[in-house]
């Protein structure tokens, strides 16, 4: 009776031991997924306030939540291959054209020839994000037009490219072409710091921090400003880059099969 005893009171013990385990690993678990999901959802609403849910959904494709390589009885699949090439990618492919709305799209192929550094991919992301092709846009901060320049900087680059009689930032031709020549010059100057070793990283991401935050800030932090220092410099650049797979002809990715919440453009005719 007495080992019996002993038995049952250890193997009470070991139950105690073990349920005891379980709750704390339950606990533990559900605690860690709980962090998770608020990191998932934190950047799902970074990136939504960006007018993009692109990357969030391709990490939750990544890990598996969701199933992206399911056609879901429609007949096209999300190719996250795709995408991530895309959003890493210097933007200077070939532009899906039938993605532009036509009566940008030649402006927008010209301002993407004004140098080599910046292709009609990065131009026309640019002005998704910015304006979504809104071309009276007038914006809180004093920027105007589909592209949303600084009004100092429209000044300084900003002609009369479609011989209206006038330069205005409200004006689509004028407005894209001048900020066609802004990137180029700040892709030049990012060119040169990199030369002399001054900052270091990726040309474009560079490039794209200056265009949001200033030369200045790039200069200072010798780099793209980390995301403590300047999180809406990080923010532009995810931005922009997210629209790379829709415009990359490349990619060949319709609406259906694009991870957007965004509106559309009106697409070319074909």
């Amino acid at each position: 009776m007495g080992a019996s005893g002993g038995d049952d009171a250890q193997s009470s013990s070991s139950s105690a031991t073990y349920i005891a385990g379980g709750i704390a690993t339950g606990v533990v678990g559900c605690f860690v997924a709980l962090v998770l999901l608020l990191i998932l959802l934190a950047g799902t609403f970074v990136m939504a306030a960006l007018g993009w849910i692109f990357w969030p959904i391709v990490l939750l494709c990544e890990i598996g939540i969701l199933d992206c390589d399911s056609d879901g009885g429609g007949g096209s699949k999300v190719d996250t291959t795709q995408l991530i090439e895309a959003y890493n990618s210097d933007g200077r492919g070939a532009l899906n054209e039938n993605a532009v709305p036509a009566e940008y799209l030649e402006r927008i192929k010209s301002a993407g020839t004004e140098c080599s550094q910046i292709g009609a991919i990065v131009i026309v992301s640019q002005i998704q994000l910015a304006s979504q092709f809104n071309e009276k846009l007038v914006g809180t901060d004093g920027r105007e037009g589909i592209s949303q320049m600084p009004p100092d900087k429209f000044k300084e680059f900003g002609k009369d490219d479609d011989s209206s009689g006038e330069t205005s930032a409200l004006n689509a031709a004028d407005s894209i072409m001048a900020q066609g020549r802004y990137m180029c010059s700040l892709a030049k100057e990012i060119d040169t710091l990199i030369a002399n070793k001054e900052v270091e990283g990726d040309a474009l991401n560079m490039t794209l921090a200056a265009y949001k935050v200033g030369l200045d800030a790039v200069k200072q932090a010798k780099g793209v400003p980390k995301p403590e220092d300047s999180g809406e410099a990080q923010s532009y650049i995810i931005g922009v880059r997210s629209s790379f797979a829709l415009y990359s002809a490349d990619a060949s990715l319709t609406d259906e099969t694009y991870p957007s919440l965004s509106a559309r453009p009106t697409p070319t005719s074909s």
